[in-house]
């Protein structure tokens, strides 16, 4: 996994790593504001011994580096604490003492430092005093032969002093190690969350996925759950442009070999597709093309419902042979758009749209429209889709951003080519938008909107006005469809 994937990941999950850097930071200042105050009292010793000439010095001085180490470890003995404990009671034990004495040495001299560390500053300066008084004795008494004179001298040069602030705990430095952790622990969490979420997040995904390319990235709105249609006012939104951005690419997915007959279907219910079916009829439509809508969900129809259409009669009449197609297609609005519904409910919806008289409906379909968009079942639940898709000339597959996962779009594209059917592209639906993006298109759109034509713009349009008026025969072609045979 590369880094862009990576800090993707953590911008997707950005909730994840604020959440933890706010505990780690609330439990910081709860340990922070439960803990006691510690005070330091400490005290600084010099190791000498007496020297003749140069040589004898650099001796010496070997000789005390070597003990030195020693003598760090004598100040936390147990007979040293014992000494002290003996000769100034503080109210600790031995052991008490031994746990308080810290000792430090400097590389390359001969200092030695000892640091007693109480929560009662007082305390901590008494027994820093006591310590050095008694180290120096014992020193002495271990280092003087029984006849003879001492070789080391140990000297106090600094100290014994305590610290007028406690050295913890450290507000700043515990807030900032907290942040730190939490701000660490949330950023692999975010990783983790993102590797392990196997659900569609952005285009790339949906292409690796199918192995088919991305024709459209429909964005989400608010406002299509009241109005699905790109009609009215939304006409003018940002979906409605990224719907007929999907009519321009699908319409050049194959010059050579352009589908007239279009399967729309996704992997499960509920991510778009008859939305998508019927905004991409309606796109089609404007652009002057011939288009059929076909509602072939024989299990949940919707398009007559988003389209306002009475579907008492439609698909499944024909197809058992009770009426005629031309009798039943429907013409919506004032485009050149017809939609033929869904009709009566059938208990055997595959074997109906797999029968000779649906290949035979589409043939003749296929003759009379420019287009034909066929909204189909999802392809996880039922078999229905694949058996419509067989008969078109490719399939459109639609798919949530956020809902369905990779696994499932991967299983729908495989149930497509493992009937050769012609996958002609991908759409994500409810599409995340970058704000950026969004901003560029309302500027843009606001721009053109108030902009007053031209001259050259209203000859322009006074030409095509005259165009269309002498070749108003689009809406009168649609009348084929009802000498279409039975």
């Amino acid at each position: 996994m590369d880094l862009l994937r990576q800090l993707r990941h953590v911008r997707r999950h950005w909730w994840v790593p604020l959440v933890t850097v706010m505990v780690a930071l609330g439990v910081a200042a709860f340990l922070t504001v439960r803990a006691q105050p510690r005070y330091v009292a400490s005290v600084t010793f010099f190791v000498t011994t007496p020297n003749q000439g140069v040589t004898d010095a650099y001796q010496g001085g070997l000789f005390l580096q070597q003990r030195v180490k020693s003598y760090a470890d004598l100040l936390s003995s147990d007979r040293l604490a014992q000494s002290v404990v003996a000769e100034n009671p503080v109210g600790l034990t031995a052991d008490e003492v031994q746990r308080r004495v810290s000792t430090s040495t400097e590389t390359g001299t001969v200092l030695l430092r000892a640091s007693v560390t109480d929560t009662d500053p007082t305390r901590a300066l008494r027994v820093t005093e006591t310590l050095a008084t008694k180290f120096v004795e014992l020193v002495q008494r271990v280092e003087t032969p029984p006849e003879g004179k001492a070789p080391i001298k140990i000297e106090v040069v600094s100290g014994p002093r305590v610290s007028a602030s406690p050295v913890s705990p450290k507000p700043v430095r515990n807030l900032t190690l907290g942040g730190l952790i939490g701000l660490l622990l949330g950023v692999g969490l975010a990783i983790l969350r993102g590797v392990a979420d196997i659900r569609l997040r952005d285009a790339a995904g949906l292409q690796r996925a199918t192995g088919s390319p991305l024709l459209g990235e429909i964005p989400f709105e608010s406002s299509a759950r009241t109005a699905p249609l790109i009609i009215g006012d939304a006409a003018t939104s940002a979906r409605a442009e990224a719907v007929r951005k999907l009519r321009t690419n699908l319409r050049f997915v194959d010059v050579h070999e352009p589908a007239r007959v279009i399967a729309v279907t996704s992997a499960l219910q509920g991510e778009g597709k008859t939305t998508l079916s019927c905004n991409l009829a309606i796109a089609l439509a404007e652009a002057g093309w011939r288009v059929l809508l076909v509602d072939a969900d024989l299990r949940r129809p919707k398009v007559d419902e988003y389209l306002g259409l009475d579907a008492g009669v439609g698909l499944t009449d024909v197809l058992v042979g009770d009426v005629q197609v031309g009798d039943v297609v429907q013409r919506w609005g004032d485009k050149s758009l017809l939609v033929l519904p869904s009709g009566s409910a059938p208990p055997n919806p595959s074997e109906l749209l797999g029968s000779k008289a649906m290949a035979d409906l589409l043939l003749a379909l296929r003759e009379s429209a420019d287009i034909v968009i066929i909204d189909t079942a999802p392809l996880l639940a039922v078999t229905d889709g694949v058996v419509v898709a067989v008969q078109a000339d490719g399939a459109l597959l639609v798919s949530q951003q956020g809902r369905t996962s990779r696994t499932q779009v991967a299983a729908a594209a495989r149930s497509l080519h493992s009937v050769s059917v012609r996958l002609l592209g991908c759409v994500l639906n409810m599409a995340k938008v970058a704000k950026a993006e969004a901003y560029q298109y309302e500027a843009y759109r606001v721009v053109t909107s108030t902009a007053k034509p031209s001259a050259p713009a209203e000859r322009a349009t006074s030409a095509r006005h005259s165009e269309d008026t002498q070749t108003n025969g689009v809406s009168d072609r649609t009348q084929e469809l009802t000498r279409l045979p039975r």
